[in-house]
């Protein structure tokens, strides 16, 4: 939930991409993060399934813009829900590992 206020907080023209109920949105971002990491181990699987999430958010209204206002949302939550624990290395490599992944999103989306 935390990740959802702040990234409304930060990109409030975002949140009419969402249902009002943001339940299943929350299962499914976590369930997403999830085989990400999984499938950290087959780059190749992960990229086809990035790709087809990118085409898929293309046509939920995603745009190139919001892909770095979710990366700020996603690290802010992570810094705050870890605190000290997330290490400036953690921010680094999370933050390599979503740039990578929102590019080959939106690289997706464009071709869509």
């Amino acid at each position: 939930m935390l990740f959802y206020e702040r990234l409304f907080e930060i990109a409030p023209e975002v949140r009419p991409l969402f249902k009002d109920d943001l339940a299943v949105q929350r299962t499914a971002l976590m369930e997403f993060l999830a085989v990400a990491m999984a499938m950290l181990h087959d780059p190749q699987g992960l990229t086809l399934l990035l790709r087809k999430l990118g085409r898929a958010h293309r046509g939920y209204g995603v745009e190139e813009r919001h892909y770095d206002q979710i990366g700020l949302a996603l690290i802010w939550t992570l810094r705050f829900s870890l605190g000290p624990a997330f290490t400036p290395q953690h921010e680094d490599a999370w933050t390599t590992l979503y740039n990578d992944m929102a590019g080959i999103m939106m690289e997706a989306g464009r071709n869509a």
